[in-house]
């Protein structure tokens, strides 16, 4: 390759992605600079060859490429893939000799060497050019192809990501990860072992692998507790043998159906999830490790020198860990993982407590000590270090838990000569410490403690970790034996702690409870666009050097999760040709494996588990490269610019290898590369062979310098966060009096503050990692996450600041104070050094204030580093806008912050000064100071002289404080406006609460201003929700208007005795509750609607408990003046139910009452007339228990006046009523006809003078007393009618119902209501434009409650409403169209029932309904039943013409229009008939809307009224209607002429002949069918009329000449029509429309044709078939 050398043209034109390549790491090493005429987008690094991606999507290879067939040498220049030219390259990678390419659409290509199928194409050993390789779903048919993300390539082997972040791989080599021994793999497969999990990144090693993986979980598995049975098999993992006088715990499960391992693996981890994931035993040589216990502790067996301990990372948590303290000491005072919390919990808290075989703690001891003598004898010789360390917790994510009640979980192999000692006493700390876990666990349950982050995870991870691999085999490396095995397997700790004694537990427990956990509370993942830092590294393949990171140097056939990197928050692994490296959110760098050169960066051991390199403070990673035996690290310096590190072997700068390469120097830990300052601005780095490579960016006018600046400052605060969470709070919480220092309140506010620094914490780590990407990849700010997604930073930062002030305006900080000293010592330097704080000599709780306040520092750094990215770009760009206004959105947030932090220091200020008894209820977290009167700018209006009156306001209450006793006013409910200054002197403000109004005067002017200034804006705050946690209002928004007078609130009162205690929530206006709003009271009682002025008023709903019935008492409806009033419904809790009027909380007016538990069954229905609660005026009662309906007048609830009874059996009585008895004059009637007439004393009892008159006309005139239907005691005389008066039943039958209540006195109540609805107290007392506005305002308000229920409405109902908008509008005489205008609005208007006049019309056609339907169908009623009917149209008619005042009276005569004569004004002169039509009559306005709705029950009375009749006729019908056509026609005497002699039958003409039936007449026989179809009488007529000229049409036709009918001629075709028609109840039809026909219709053209039908119907009757 060429050494730089280009003109400055080049340079613009290579200003990003120039690609720098060198060897080694000495002084002398010049980096040499790749030219191509694109910039490089990744670089991608073989052992002697590397791949190149430019911009466009092309792809060129340099180096030696042997597969090229001209290339036999190392080529000096890149060359073009030209293969690949047509295609858009998106990724590239290098393994040994081939090489990967992966397209825009997902496809691969592979070339290079493929003598072990790495390149995926059969039959060939070398592959030139770039080939397209098919990656294939195949369970899909057809097989789909699968998408493709990236490749890495290794030795021997080549692994995909897919887009569903799957992993697929091909060539050789158990580093495949394939359930295979067959290779080479020519098909991609897919890595079964890793399907399901979503693979972030893959990176391959020369014979092994490396998956990154994002956690899974979803929320609702968290608390899952521990396996104890195999994933596969479902058979327990742990079996339990009982020999001699000891049980033996085996973990040895074999599972049938798994697969086994090529070469000795470790036992799966679910077989033994008691044991810490990270914990690490003393020096173990391979011979007697059991290969049953975790990978970790076992050390390679070549190797059989011992080992140091395993980890110890002291550089991550402070401080180091000491290696010389016994396990039981680290058990006691070590931060464990919170994972051996959930880890422990089956194995302590197993069945193994129930049962135990140990009687006490002594025998525990003997057993322990009686194994342990037995393994010293085996080992003497072994070495004597019998150390080993707890591993501190370093697990970012979960730092918060720290319990010193985990137990710890650890194997200890003892074999030194204080081993009996030890063992005794772990003997003893495991009965103890599961006494006290076992405490633990029974307070988390209470307090609903779970462990945070990836502590839950990680323990439902552990159980699955080496699926594939079950079963137990011994090592081939090391000769060890199976008992050696099984007894340290018998002898390790989590085995013994299932079978400790529940009594040794009580004895050694010691209590060690706390009063509140502080967690930091479950951190969600922050946002979708933000990478994932729940991470975990998978590995497999080759791990003879380590390279695999368990711990040993067993291969792994299939995936494994390397538990060392659990909760490490691993972001990017890369893999050398035999070490791994893993970069954390923390910018630390994991390194494991082979270290002959010290590519580890650390001289660690052993290297086969993950260890830090070694770096000096302040230096952090952000990318990684491995190659065959060093490691090259990008990472941050002192300043913007990055700078390099490098680790492992010095190159020769001899371009010949010579052999003695392999012994040249090397790094003992990273070296600084000292040129990397003169590369530029290096985004990315990559290290292959011996090679390195950075891709570096010169520094466009600013832009990548302030990306990196961005960057680097985020990566740098990142580490702060967690350096305040490991180093302050961390040992903080691990103290036991931490929770009685703070107290219960300021407790739960650090548990608060921690929560919102661990949420911050992940946002900053995650967008930390969304930089690193972000300056690596792009060329411009479109998807900067601070940018898209900006709210979500500034609600965390909103949220923080908030907990972080709540803590100190209650004091927190000064309650930290203590515990600060006690953990950190008097000077707490921890703190100080932490806090960056500049001033000397502060107070502590100022410091830790000063700390936490840190953070939002950070914002200003957002807004000025997004301000120099924004003077990258043109003025008036859209990138520029984007910019400039996130950077004021952060801006505004910062001064916003500062604000509230003032705030809350100005009220901390201000509780030290308060008086202390009122301190303790007034102080809030969330209360801050805005301002207090304590220089008496401000006192009570006619307050005495000596009186104390201090106001304070906060930003929720305004505090009025006297000597002892203060006063609290909420802001929300609070009302201050100025008065205005007529006397001199005066500054005065008049403040209104709900129950207090007072007024204040303010010292001057000024001061007035400022108050009414400072209660407005908070008042205004207040409503809005801004008063504690709010955003920044937008520039210009603190100039707000006044709060509003009308307002949404919640209050609770105290004073007023009608709603004390109440709370209410709704609609205020000045004070008062005003609009819709809820009232809740402490008894249960509840109201939900309409206030005006303080009260209930409009619709509403009142709910009131009943605990003697455990039921409510439910009101729905109307209210006036804080009182039930107008129409509602009461829901009683008996199970009653009223609907109907209320005034003043009493039912009065009309109303339906319908009694008993169930309303289904109501026994009883009252509906009618109510006086202040009682039964009052006209009503109908249906006692349906007893079957009788009463019909009358009540006073008092009582039957008191005329009145009606009938009951089911038939029984007919009126009569007069007194104190609910029938008592006085009355006339029974019974089904039979049977009837009396006389004096009553009781129910149906007879007592005194009287007629009783038989069904055949005798009576019996005397004296009666005794029960109706019981035996009759009487003195009379009887006679015999026939004989003396035969008109007596005549008479006795005219005068029924002159005992009963007069149709006119019925339902006055109803129509009452009515004119009160339009305006008028009587009828027709107010203009009629007042009620015509009454009308309006009753549909708009009706409207406007149901538009809340809109499902109540249809949409024709809709348009009803519409319509009843527009008011029938004429000027002078009513005419025939106006008529017809008018007769339109009323059927609309009674239509629904929001329309006063549609509202009683519903109401009459109920209480009709309920008066004649059930017992009241007797025919005896109908009179009345008619009668009624008559006095509805009487009265609904004058109601009409209040309405309309222009319509004349009842059978005036309509204007005609002016072109024609107008009709005489008096109908009574005209000769003939009026026209129907231009006589205005209440029948013909009003039937067609009220009969249709009453035509049921009233038929059915005339239908039983004539039924006999009715059965004479019908008899007569059928016989007759046997008869064929012309048969009937001559028996009726048709005269021959209207014969008619053809009939039209389905469309044909057919003769008449002597046979044919049901052919003559029939369209006038189908016209007057219809009369049944029919409600009103006009109808009726008009069904009459029409079928008198279908007859005449016929008639006309048959003669072909003009006649005029006689009566003589038309009577019996007439007669012919109706037999034929066949109507039912004729006889109930003729008798309706004779009660019910128009007056003015009698003597006309429609009287005779109804006179004919009546003649007919008679005729019928009385017809002789002879």
């Amino acid at each position: 390759m060429e050494k730089q050398k280009s003109s400055g043209e080049e340079d613009r034109c290579l200003e990003t992605g120039s690609l720098h390549t060198w060897r080694g790491y000495c002084y002398s090493t010049t980096p040499e600079r790749v030219l191509l005429s694109r910039p490089v987008l990744q670089a991608a690094l073989g052992c002697k060859h590397g791949v190149l991606l430019v911009e466009g999507g092309q792809v060129y290879s340099f180096g030696e490429l042997p597969w090229k067939q001209n290339q036999a040498s190392a080529s000096t220049e890149p060359l073009l893939e030209a293969v690949l030219s047509e295609q858009r390259v998106i990724f590239v990678a290098a393994g040994s000799a081939h090489s990967g390419a992966v397209t825009e659409d997902g496809g691969v290509h592979m070339w290079g060497d493929n003598t072990h199928g790495q390149c995926g194409l059969l039959g060939l050993s070398v592959i030139p050019n770039p080939t397209p390789v098919g990656v294939v779903e195949p369970e899909t048919t057809p097989s789909l192809p699968v998408k493709i993300l990236e490749v890495a390539c290794g030795d021997q082997h080549t692994l995909a990501l897919s887009a569903k972040h799957e992993v697929w791989a091909w060539g050789s080599g158990c580093q495949l990860g394939l359930n295979t021994s067959t290779f080479p793999v020519w098909k991609p497969l897919k890595v079964e072992c890793l399907a399901g999990k979503h693979v972030l990144q893959v990176a391959c090693g020369a014979s092994h692998s490396l998956a990154l993986v994002r956690c899974p979980l979803p929320p609702q598995e968290l608390r899952k507790p521990p396996v104890d049975k195999c994933g596969h098999c479902h058979q327990l993992l742990y079996t339990m043998t009982d020999k001699e006088d000891h049980v033996i715990i085996s973990d040895g499960h074999r599972c049938p159906l798994g697969v086994e391992p090529e070469s000795g693996e470790t036992k799966p981890e679910s077989s033994n999830p008691s044991q810490m994931p990270q914990s690490t035993s003393g020096t173990v040589p391979a011979s007697t490790t059991p290969p049953t216990t975790e990978p970790q502790n076992q050390s390679p067996a070549s190797n059989q020198e011992p080992v140091e301990p395993a980890v110890k990372e002291s550089d991550e948590f402070g401080g180091p860990v000491t290696n010389g303290e016994v396990c039981v000491e680290a058990s006691e005072t070590g931060t464990l993982e919170p994972d051996c919390c959930k880890a422990t919990c089956g194995s302590i808290l197993g069945p193994g407590l129930k049962s135990s075989p140990y009687p006490d703690e002594q025998a525990v001891k003997a057993y322990l000590k009686r194994l342990s003598d037995h393994t010293l004898a085996e080992h003497t010789t072994k070495t004597s270090s019998t150390l080993c360390s707890a591993q501190v917790s370093s697990d970012p994510a979960a730092p918060f838990t720290p319990d010193p009640l985990i137990p710890v979980a650890q194997s200890v192999t003892p074999m030194g000569s204080a081993l009996n000692n030890l063992v005794v006493s772990c003997a003893s700390a495991v009965g103890e410490r599961v006494a006290s876990t076992y405490e633990a666990m029974s307070l988390r349950k209470v307090i609903g403690y779970w462990v945070p982050g990836e502590g839950r995870e990680r323990a439902e991870e552990r159980i699955r970790l080496e699926e594939p691999m079950h079963g137990k085999k011994s090592s081939s490396l090391g000769d060890i034996r199976e008992e050696e095995a099984d007894l340290s397997r018998r002898l390790s700790l989590p085995g013994l702690l299932s079978q400790v004694s529940p009594r040794l537990l009580r004895r050694t427990s010691r209590t060690r409870g706390r009063s509140v956990a502080l967690t930091s509370g479950d951190v969600p993942e922050a946002d979708a666009h933000l990478p994932s830092l729940q991470t975990e590294v998978w590995s497999w393949g080759r791990g003879q050097e380590g390279q695999l990171g368990h711990g040993d140097v067993l291969s792994r056939p299939q995936p494994v999760c390397i538990k060392g990197l659990n909760g490490k928050e691993v972001l990017r692994v890369a893999a050398g040709a035999h070490h791994s490296l893993a970069l954390t959110t923390q910018s630390q760098v994991f390194s494991w494996g082979c270290n002959t050169s010290g590519q580890l960066g650390h001289m660690e051991s052993p290297t086969t588990f993950p260890h830090l390199t070694k770096l000096s403070e302040g230096i952090r990673v952000w990318d990684i490269g491995a190659g065959q035996q060093h490691t090259l690290l990008l990472a941050d310096g002192d300043c913007i610019q990055p700078i390099l590190y490098y680790s492992g072997q010095q190159v020769k700068e001899e371009a010949e290898q010579t052999s003695d390469e392999q012994t040249g120097k090397y790094t003992q830990q990273p070296v600084l590369l000292p040129f990397c300052m003169n590369l530029g601005y290096v985004s990315s780095v990559c290290a292959g062979g011996q090679t390195c490579a950075a891709l570096a960016d010169r520094n466009v006018i600013g832009f990548k310098s302030s990306l990196h600046e961005l960057a680097a400052a985020e990566r740098k605060y990142s580490c702060k966060l967690i350096n305040i969470k490991n180093l302050l709070l961390q040992p903080l919480l691990k103290l036991d009096s931490l929770s009685s220092a703070l107290g219960q309140s300021s407790a739960g506010l650090l548990q608060n503050l921690i929560g919102r620094l661990g949420r911050l914490s992940q946002l900053t780590g995650q967008n930390s990692a969304s930089l690193t990407l972000f300056v690596r990849r792009s060329r411009d700010v479109r998807g900067l996450v601070l940018l898209d997604d900006s709210h979500l930073f500034l609600d965390t930062y909103s949220e923080y600041c908030s907990a972080v002030s709540d803590l100190l305006v209650m004091g927190g900080f000064q309650a930290l104070v203590k515990p600060c000293q006690d953990v950190f010592g008097k000077g707490a330097e921890v703190v100080q050094r932490l806090s960056e704080c500049s001033e000397e000599g502060l107070p502590l709780a100022d410091v830790l204030a000063h700390l936490f306040y840190l953070p939002i520092k950070h914002l200003h750094e957002y807004g000025r580093v997004l301000l120099k990215l924004s003077s990258c770009y043109e003025m008036g760009s859209v990138d520029y806008q984007k910019l400039q206004d996130s950077c004021s959105k952060y801006e505004s947030m910062d001064l916003h912050l500062n604000r509230r932090r003032k705030e809350a220091e100005y009220t901390l200020h201000f509780w030290k000064s308060f008086p202390g008894k009122m301190t303790d209820s007034l102080r809030k977290p969330s209360r801050r100071l805005i301002c207090e009167s304590s220089n008496k700018t401000l006192t009570l209006q006619n307050s005495g002289r000596f009186s104390v009156n201090w106001f304070i306001l906060f930003n929720d209450a305004l505090v009025h404080a006297q000597f002892s006793t203060h006063h609290v006013f909420p802001l929300a409910t609070l009302w201050v406006e100025p008065i205005s200054e007529d006397n001199a002197g005066l500054y005065g403000l008049k403040l209104t609460s709900p129950e207090e109004s007072f007024a204040l005067l303010a010292s001057s002017q000024a001061e007035k201003a400022k108050w009414l200034r400072s209660i407005n804006q908070a008042v205004e705050q207040a409503l809005s929700g801004l008063g504690h946690d709010g955003i920044p209002p937008s520039t210009g928004g603190m100039q707000r208007a006044d709060p509003p007078i009308s307002r949404t609130a919640s209050y609770t009162f105290y004073k007023d005795s009608r709603l004390k205690e109440a709370t209410y929530e709704g609609r205020w206006v000045s004070g008062k509750p005003h609009g819709r709003g809820v009232v809740k009271w402490p008894d249960g009682r509840l109201y939900t609607g309409t206030f005006k002025n303080g009260l209930e008023d409009g619709f509403g709903e009142y709910v009131v408990p009943n605990k003697n019935l455990n039921s409510c008492d439910h009101y729905q409806g109307q209210w006036k003046d804080g009182k039930m009033h107008g129409f509602g419904t009461f829901r009683y809790a008996s199970g009653e139910v009223y609907e109907g009027s209320f005034q003043d909380n009493m039912r009065h007016g009309h109303g339906m009452l319908r009694s008993g538990k169930l309303n289904s069954t109501s026994p009883s229905v009252f509906i009618g007339q109510w006086q202040y609660d009682k039964k009052s005026g006209y009503g109908v009662f249906d006692d349906i228990t007893r079957g009788e309906k009463y019909m009358g007048m009540w006073a008092d609830d009582l039957r008191q006046g005329n009145g009606v009874v009938v009951t089911q059996f038939g029984l007919y009585y009126e009569g007069t009523f007194s104190n609910n008895k029938m008592m006085g004059t009355g006339v029974l009637l019974s089904e039979d006809d049977t009837t009396f007439k006389g004096e009553f004393s009781e129910d149906w009892t007879l007592s005194g003078k009287g007629v009783l008159t038989m069904p055949n006309g005798d009576y019996i005139e005397g004296s009666f007393s005794g029960v109706w239907g019981t035996g009759l005691k009487m003195s009379g005389s009887y006679y015999k009618p026939s004989l003396y008066d035969s008109d007596k039943d005549k008479t006795l039958s005219l005068k029924l119902g002159r005992l009963a209540v007069h149709s006119e006195e019925k339902w006055k109540a109803v129509f009452v209501e009515c004119w009160h609805r339009l305006g008028c107290d009587s009828p027709g007392q107010v203009e009629t434009s007042t009620a015509w506005d009454n009308i309006a305002i009753a549909l708009t308000a009706n409207r406007r409650q149901q538009r809340d229920s809109p499902e109540l409405l249809t949409r024709s109902h809709h348009k009803t409403l519409e319509s009843l908008e527009f008011i029938p509008q004429h000027v002078g005489p009513v005419t025939l169209d106006v008529y017809h205008t008018i007769r339109r609005y009323l059927v609309k208007a009674c239509d629904t029932p929001l329309h006063p006049l549609g509202r009683l019309v519903e109401t009459l056609v109920s209480v009709y309904r309920m008066t004649y339907v059930g017992v009241g169908a007797n025919r005896r009623l109908l009179p009345q039943a008619v009668n009624e009917i008559k006095s509805y149209l009487s009265r609904i008619f004058q109601l009409v013409r209040f309405l309309f005042p222009d319509l004349p009276d009842e059978g005036g005569s309509l204007a005609e229009p002016r072109k024609e004569k107008t009709c005489p004004s008096n109908p009574g002169k005209q000769l003939e008939s009026p026209k129907p039509g231009c006589v205005v009559s209440s029948a013909a306005l009003l039937l067609p809307v009220l009969l249709p709705r009453l035509y049921p029950p009233l038929f059915t009375l005339y239908a039983l009224d004539k039924e006999k009749e009715d059965d004479v006729y019908w008899e007569c019908v059928l016989r007759l209607n046997k008869q064929p056509d012309l048969a009937l026609l001559a028996f009726l005497g048709v005269q021959q002429k209207f014969w008619p002699v053809t009939v039209t039958v389905h469309g044909e003409k057919q003769q008449v002949c002597s046979s044919t039936k049901d052919a003559c007449f029939a369209s006038a026989v189908e016209t007057i069918q219809q009369i049944s179809t029919t409600f009103t009488p006009s109808d009726k007529l008009q069904v009459i009329q029409l079928t008198f000229e279908e007859i005449t049409q016929e008639v006309l036709a048959l003669l072909k000449q003009d006649f005029l009918w006689s009566m003589d001629d038309l009577f019996p075709v007439f007669l012919f029509v109706v037999l034929r028609a066949r109507i039912r109840n004729l006889g109930s039809e003729v008798s309706l429309m004779e009660d019910l026909m128009d007056p003015c219709v009698q003597h006309g053209e429609h009287g005779i044709m109804f006179t004919t039908l009546k003649a007919c119907y008679y005729q019928i009757q009385h017809e002789k078939v002879t």
